[in-house]
């Protein structure tokens, strides 16, 4: 599947990897915009839309396989053999799924705040809830959108995030596939170690690599890797505290 993406390149002799940026569940390719104009001046930067995310295709399939070979076919559209990526959460699993499918095309890797786990947290079922309820509403403004939202999501941050793939009274994001497929998003098959110098990122105050499973994991499948922390930070550390998390970006990709 040819994603929806974004393609920038600092000027037409550069000669660095191109990294490519995947975002997390419920997201879009702005979601790591940030880290993508702090990297522009030196690396060619390809932000993507995941399937059933933004603006790229709906599809009933979605696993990490086919979500990791979409990131292959849109490189191969754009004749990029060689890459580098930064993926956050979901955008962190398809990212390490990369390390079967592309082994000899992939150069550095580094991962934002998710194990190669599986997890049995289900962290968004009030989001599901209120995605559903926005949906079943039939109504066009963000405004009634908010409100139905409040009824299940107290944080204002993770609605106005929600909101920003909400457009002409309609979810960019595929509601039902992605509900669907929320257990393969949870889920995880152990791949094969990864010998490469990997980059994890964690946020002090996020779950997703709080417990020493999660530790140990990161370790049996990645085996030259570094595991920072961003303190005050939670899941969206890169949000939360992107000066810390470009400083380890910048460090890792020297």
């Amino acid at each position: 599947m040819l994603l929806n993406y974004q393609y920038h390149q600092p000027s037409p002799d550069q000669q660095q990897t191109p990294i490519v940026l995947i975002h997390g569940l419920f997201g879009s390719l702005s979601n790591l915009g940030g880290i993508a104009r702090a990297l522009y001046e030196k690396y060619p930067v390809i932000q993507v839309d995941v399937r059933n995310h933004g603006q790229s295709p709906h599809s009933d399939e979605m696993n990490f396989t086919v979500m990791a070979q979409d990131i292959l076919d849109t490189l191969d559209h754009l004749n990029i053999q060689q890459f580098s990526l930064i993926g956050h959460s979901m955008g962190g699993k398809i990212s390490m799924k990369l390390t079967e499918l592309a082994a000899d095309r992939l150069q550095q890797l580094i991962v934002l705040d998710i194990a190669p786990s599986a997890y049995q947290e289900n962290h968004h079922d009030q989001i599901f809830k209120a995605l559903f309820a926005v949906k079943n509403a039939n109504i066009q403004s963000r405004k009634e959108a908010t409100e139905i939202m409040r009824t299940y999501l107290k944080e204002d941050m993770v609605i106005q995030f929600l909101l920003k793939s909400f457009s002409k009274g309609q979810w960019l994001f595929n509601v039902d596939a992605l509900y669907t497929a929320y257990n393969q998003i949870l889920s995880w098959t152990e791949i094969q170690p990864w010998h490469k110098p990997t980059l994890f990122i964690r946020g002090e105050k996020s779950p997703y690599i709080a417990k020493k499973t999660y530790i140990n994991a990161i370790h049996s499948q990645f085996l030259n890797v570094n595991i920072e922390t961003v303190e005050k930070a939670g899941h969206w550390l890169h949000a939360e505290q992107p000066e810390q998390v470009l400083d380890y970006i910048f460090k890792y990709l020297k």
